[in-house]
């Protein structure tokens, strides 16, 4: 088997690795709110009791919804069911919005720094909505106990404040009438999270006993990427370790709970976004995570539930937790990780089973940025860098290609020689390779060492935030998007926007004429087959790497350059010591 064949397995084995799963995971169809979820049936699960004893701490914050709710519940505009109630504004640099005075919800939330698209009079990401809305999306905060009048969901809190600034605080306060008076501090960094602490004074004449909780409740299955490298959905991490449950696996099995642990957290992840309930990581807490269905919707919910905490006549007790709602920026959540004492938050980001390559592959990328300015530019220098890194392995392999090259004349002798005895022409060739010092199989070691990087450098475009909407130079405006332009409008001169499948722009185009070049400069096969075979493939990463992110392409073009450089060196010289 010559060197030509084992570049070819190589290529295949790559094509596999990085395209082979999306044909085996297509995109999963997405559902349709409405008429597709009423079709599909299915009764409102039950709440736990109200009275349910708590001594066992077996049941969890009282999930929202319910017939009653229905009946009055009419699907109002946004900006409707933010005029019905009174709101307590936020003003940050980084989230606008508001929290309900009525149940004390963080219900109102946009991201300053991020927008829909890359145009700047595109909508700022709406991250969070208002209950009673098909796509609400809220944080809720309150206690839990038998037999004990505590603030429910419709509880109107009285409050002096009327707008929480970054780095302040607001109070919240409401009186049972029965000796119990509740009050909720809620502070905001200056970024993306927010410090909830509830107390409960005791001035009635008889003990309580209650149980904080903590709940994020969002309505209506979003639309997902699709894709099974990316884990969009509920997730949290207990003990140390991640757990992420899919949407429709959640529809399956209603609710998911949790062996309580102490510390972690829980949350739903989109594939840039994060809301996260983080509580006291020194108590032992319980956790859950549920779906229902209620108005034609399916609901999911990701609540705790902490430990009873009794107060006796005259005294206060506190639960304090933190609730995280923004974008899912690696040294933001790292950040938290050191100050809050949160385990594992930058599992957050779905680095994947080789994060060990990967994050550090985003780490790297994001220092060379810092000096260079541009993530396109950082890819080039890090490219440079894996080339550095690798020089030793490729230079054996390249001069090996090369040796390869110079033994095709009698390579050719021996194939015709031989050509009715195969065992004996295959003895020869091997005698020819070990006289000559040639493995045949060292050309494909460059194919194989790129594997890893590419698969690192396409989850770290896929999942990083940093990388969405970042420009190169010209016309490629955003790193994590497909070259925009294509060769079948004369890139755009032509007025006419072609299908998915016919968008092959400039960089796809230099990616496949520099692996045409690369491929001139290895062994040609002797087989007519083969040799048409490997002469098709620059056509088909063409079209396979046009729909991938630009700047992925980017690092192809580059990295083959490099390499063209690289063996074009090597075997000029050794065609000089002849």
């Amino acid at each position: 088997m010559n060197d030509q064949k084992n570049m070819f397995l190589a290529i295949a084995l790559s094509i596999v690795i990085l395209f082979g799963s999306q044909l085996l995971f297509p995109p999963a169809e997405q559902p349709v709110q409405q008429e597709q979820q009423t079709a599909q049936g299915g009764s409102t699960p039950q709440a736990p009791a109200a009275n349910q004893d708590a001594a066992d701490q077996s049941y969890a914050p009282q999930i929202p919804g319910g017939a009653a709710e229905a009946m009055k519940k009419a699907m109002a505009t946004r900006s409707q069911k933010l005029d019905a109630s009174a709101r307590i504004k936020i003003e940050s640099p980084r989230l606008e919005g508001s929290i309900s005075i009525q149940g004390g919800r963080i219900d109102d939330l946009i991201l300053s720094d991020y927008r829909e698209e890359l145009s700047e009079d595109s909508d700022k990401i709406t991250l969070l909505n208002p209950k009673g809305l098909q796509s609400a999306y809220y944080a809720e905060f309150g206690w839990s106990a038998p037999n004990v009048k505590v603030p429910t969901a419709e509880t109107v809190w009285s409050t002096d404040n009327t707008v929480l600034k970054a780095g302040g605080s607001v109070s919240l306060n409401w009186d049972n009438g029965e000796g119990l008076l509740f009050t909720r501090n809620i502070a905001l960094d200056e970024n993306y999270a927010f410090t909830i602490n509830d107390s409960v004074a005791n001035v009635s004449s008889a003990g309580v006993d209650l149980y904080p909780y903590g709940l994020i409740s969002r309505s209506g299955t979003p639309q997902t990427s699709g894709f099974f490298i990316l884990h969009e959905g509920l997730l949290g991490v207990f003990d140390h370790v991640l757990e992420e449950v899919d949407y429709d696996d959640l529809q399956e099995k209603g609710t998911q709970k949790v062996d309580p642990v102490k510390g972690g957290w829980i949350g739903i992840t989109d594939k840039y976004w994060l809301t996260a309930l983080v509580p006291d990581q020194n108590v032992m807490v319980n956790h859950r995570f549920s779906h229902y269905r209620s108005d034609n919707l399916d609901k999911y919910q990701t609540d705790y539930l902490g430990p009873k905490l009794s107060a006796s006549q005259g005294q206060t007790i506190n639960f304090k937790s933190t609730f995280f709602a923004g974008a899912k920026e690696l040294d933001m959540l790292t950040h938290y990780e050191e100050t809050t004492g949160v385990q594992e938050f930058d599992l957050a980001i779905d680095f994947g089973w080789f994060f060990f390559i990967t994050k550090p592959f985003f780490i790297a990328m994001s220092w060379l940025y810092g000096i260079l300015g541009n993530f396109g530019l950082a890819i080039l220098a890090l490219t440079v860098g894996v080339k550095i890194l690798f020089f030793p392995l490729a230079n054996t392999s390249y001069r090996s290609m090369a040796k390869m090259k110079t033994l095709g004349p009698k390579i050719k002798q021996l194939q015709k020689q031989f050509a009715d005895d195969k065992q004996r022409m295959n003895q020869e060739m091997m005698a020819l390779y070990k006289r000559e010092k040639a493995n045949p199989a060292s050309g494909c070691l460059p194919i194989l060492l790129q594997i890893p990087v590419f698969f690192a450098l396409y989850k770290v475009l896929f999942v990083s935030i940093e990388m969405r909407h970042a420009p190169f130079y010209g016309w490629i405006q955003d790193l994590s998007a497909p070259d925009p332009t294509t060769i079948f409008n004369l890139f755009g001169l032509i007025p006419w926007d072609p299908p998915q499948l016919l968008m092959i722009g400039v960089w796809p185009l230099l990616m496949g004429l520099s692996m045409f070049i690369q491929q001139k400069l290895n062994p040609q096969p002797t087989d007519p087959v083969q040799a048409k075979m490997m002469m098709f493939l620059p056509v088909v990463f063409t079209f396979m790497l046009a729909a991938f992110p630009a700047g992925l392409v980017i690092y192809w073009v580059w990295n083959n350059l490099l390499s063209i450089a690289q063996q074009y060196v090597i075997t000029k010289r050794m065609e000089a010591q002849k």
